[in-house]
């Protein structure tokens, strides 16, 4: 069965805005059922000329006109536009709220809004501008099935999903996959210098590195082998890539990789405390 259709107003038109609303047009939402708030004319209007979704600079008009309201603004504003809202919108607690904004917690938006509300929040990341993208979900248990199914519905057409069980399951999810992309281009930038040093041009250096890193996502995502097995089978006992590998071992990759992901945990839940 075809999910229902929602109309469905984004309060807030930055990056993570526009790469969702990007990619639901994409991959065929009807333009006309999507709002979106900001205050910046040049973001609205950029979203009006690109993709033709409904836009307005009052939060309060898109709310009116959403069945869904999608909270994407920074996690210190928060309180404030909640408040907004919650003053001047009609029945809101009919409509599904939905958060994309790290570490904030249902019982916050409870006090923020409404007790009454029916929630669900979601941890997209940018890579949905390209329908690659992978967004985490919980609902509270006022959330419908339907209510479910729409925003899963919505979220698979910029990528993948995935349920996870609490709050902290998502704090983790964000510090992985939400994060995740800033890690990947970080480690890209650094192999593009590494080529560059040694007499390659920059556009050289990118697109080397680029590919390589599609092509080992491509492969891990078409193989049923462990990641450490997939490293493995390209990597020849004392040959060039065992080298390279071995300085990565001896630098505790994989330490650092821990030691990221916990820092970007702690830093959810220390905005959890504060907004």
């Amino acid at each position: 069965m075809t999910t229902p259709i929602r109309k469905i107003g984004f309060i807030g038109a930055g990056n993570m805005t526009q790469s969702i609303v990007g990619g639901m047009v994409a991959s065929g939402y009807p333009a006309d059922h999507i709002f979106v708030s900001n205050p910046s004319t040049a973001k609205l209007d950029k979203l009006k000329n690109e993709l033709n979704v409904q836009t307005s600079q009052d939060n309060v008009e898109i709310a009116e006109a959403a069945e869904v309201i999608v909270l994407a603004v920074k996690p210190q504003l928060m309180a404030d536009v909640c408040e907004h809202l919650r003053t001047t919108v009609t029945d809101l607690e009919s409509k599904l709220i939905v958060s994309i904004a790290a570490g904030i917690r249902f019982d916050k938006y409870r006090n923020y809004l409404n007790e009454d509300i029916r929630m669900i929040r979601v941890m997209p990341n940018t890579p949905s501008l390209v329908g690659e993208g992978l967004s985490g979900l919980v609902s509270d248990d006022r959330a419908t099935s339907a209510d479910c199914d729409f925003i899963e519905h919505t979220f698979n057409g910029v990528g993948k999903s995935v349920w996870v069980e609490n709050e902290d399951q998502l704090d983790i999810l964000g510090a992985v996959a939400g994060s995740g992309p800033a890690y990947f281009f970080e480690f890209m930038a650094t192999l593009q210098k590494a080529a560059e040093a040694l007499g390659f041009d920059l556009d050289k250096a990118r697109e080397m590195v680029q590919q390589t890193a599609l092509g080992a996502a491509k492969m891990a995502s078409h193989s049923d082998l462990e990641l450490a097995d997939l490293r493995s089978q390209v990597t020849s006992k004392g040959g060039s890539t065992a080298k390279g590998v071995e300085v990565y071992q001896q630098a505790n990759l994989e330490q650092i990789s821990a030691d990221a992901v916990r820092a970007a945990v702690k830093r959810n839940q220390e905005m959890a405390e504060l907004f």
